[in-house]
């Protein structure tokens, strides 16, 4: 009698985040205080954000402005009727002791975003993401935890109420990820299109973006949902991926060993790479919602919604399709160019001017590129200008300079040289009746290994071609060069 061998389960994540993204105002949502990050700790307040008897908020209309934007971005529903309502949030770093934020009337519903994964092979895959809802909140101040104690790690807390009241849109997608690598796009997809916007900067190591992971496995096939798990307490794109990649293979584990895996927030421990519980997670009941007293309701006219769209930009996604499909560049070439809407305006005023598309890539996706992290500077502050790179281009292709000899200027160019000064007197010889005269006496001084190329050793080619570029000053043309030594050669 023999014994059938159990089938292995094959298991599928199913994963959503909920992105908190600190609008660029210069004042916080309900009041006149600075949003100035590095400030002296409670120097950023007033009696609003503190919560203080007998103060009303007033809506920080930029806020309005900034989270309607994001929400036709995202290709979101924008709500016409929207209200704020009082969470009740007791932290000893929310003074007021709720939280205003939007409940059951968010601003924006219903959208999506592209993301764009590229494989070894250069081949990208796209795959929509669906947003459940963007609303409006003010966020918390913070709690910095000092001192040294035996059991809880730390002996007092201090608070710093500069960030409550900064302004914040929460974007909530639809549980459509399945893996860390799609999580961490998505992610960093929505840090693009909040910089290419300009309401934020996305900056998640000053807390400027901040992703709550939501996360449950379940067997392929089947619809219902696994018990879900929050994690918290990242702040890079990496770390993401990696508590995302940890916590399924915990939830796997956990499944097969019979062991009940409860809805709790768990933390991301980044020195040893797992996450750890932290507390049992809230339901919405636990906040006891209810509208904001103090606000009026927010109505959208169809004139601001109409301004406002027009107002928006080519978005990333929008660029990459329009590189890829009409320039000819390659998935990995778009995704680099559209990484930074700075990188991406230059590279279209460089085309604009002239320069070949692959071309301008090229040279700014690799030299340019590299001289940039090894200063560390962004592309505004070089001195090239897209017109000079064009004119580059240009001088090459029309075969006027090498493109050694354009790298062996970069530096010059960079600072600021002009391509007429950088390459005044070095214009390419591509006059044969100039190199062949010269092709000749190379030959004559150096019988020897002309001897042994024409007793087969053909790899001696370059050596010629090498004391021809040498004697010019490395302008002779090189693709005629080599046409005419191995004409020559070969007489």
């Amino acid at each position: 009698m023999t014994t059938a061998t159990p089938v292995k389960t094959e298991y599928e994540a199913i994963i959503g985040l909920e992105t908190h993204c600190q609008l660029s105002t210069n004042t916080k949502i309900f009041s006149n205080s600075s949003t100035a990050f590095g400030a002296d700790p409670n120097t950023n307040i007033d009696p609003v954000c503190m919560g203080l008897p007998g103060v009303l908020p007033v809506l920080n209309a930029k806020v309005l402005e900034y989270a309607v934007k994001t929400g036709l971005a995202l290709n979101c529903q924008i709500a016409r009727y929207s209200k704020f309502d009082r969470k009740q949030y007791f932290y000893p770093d929310l003074p007021k002791n709720y939280q205003i934020s939007q409940y059951d009337l968010p601003i924006a519903e219903h959208g999506w975003i592209e993301i764009e994964l590229v494989d070894d092979a250069g081949n990208p895959t796209r795959k929509r993401i669906g947003i459940t809802r963007l609303h409006m909140e003010e966020d918390a101040g913070k709690l910095v935890h000092a001192g040294s104690d035996r059991l809880s790690g730390s002996s007092y807390s201090l608070v710093d109420y500069n960030r409550a009241g900064v302004p914040l849109v929460e974007i909530v997608s639809e549980p459509d990820l399945r893996s860390g690598q799609e999580a961490a796009e998505y992610a960093q997809e929505l840090r693009r299109i909040v910089r290419y916007l300009g309401v934020s900067d996305g900056n998640m190591q000053e807390g400027s973006l901040r992703c709550d992971v939501n996360i449950s496995v379940r067997p392929v096939g089947r619809k219902e949902f696994g018990t879900k798990v929050e994690i918290k307490n990242m702040n890079s794109f990496s770390a993401i991926q990696k508590a995302i990649d940890y916590e399924i293979e915990r939830q796997i584990a956990a499944n097969e060993s019979g062991e009940k895996i409860v809805q709790e927030t768990r933390l991301w421990e980044e020195g040893s790479q797992r996450t750890i519980s932290m507390r049992v997670k809230e339901g919405s009941s636990d906040y006891r919602y209810f509208p904001e007293p103090d606000l009026a309701p927010i109505q959208v006219s169809e004139q601001q919604l109409a301004t406002w769209l027009g107002e928006l930009p080519e978005l990333p996604a929008q660029k990459r399709h329009h590189y890829e499909n009409e320039l000819g560049l390659s998935a990995y070439d778009a995704r680099v160019l559209t990484e930074d809407s700075s990188v991406a305006d230059y590279f279209e005023s460089a085309i604009a001017s002239g320069g070949n598309p692959k071309s301008a890539a090229n040279w700014i996706t690799q030299d340019i590129a590299a001289y940039l992290n090894k200063q560390k500077l962004t592309i505004a502050e070089i001195a090239l200008t897209p017109a000079h790179l064009a004119d580059v281009i240009t001088r090459i292709e029309t075969g006027k300079i090498s493109n050694a000899q354009a790298k062996e200027k970069l530096t010059d160019l960079l600072s600021g040289v002009s391509p007429e000064k950088a390459f005044a007197g070095q214009e390419l010889i591509s006059d044969p009746t100039i190199l062949e005269p010269i092709i000749d006496q190379v030959l004559a001084e150096n019988p020897q290994q002309l001897e042994k190329y024409r007793s087969g050793n053909t790899n001696l080619k370059g050596f010629f071609v090498g004391q021809v570029l040498k004697k010019t000053g490395k302008r002779a043309e090189p693709k005629l060069t080599n046409e005419l030594v191995e004409k020559k050669l070969n007489a």
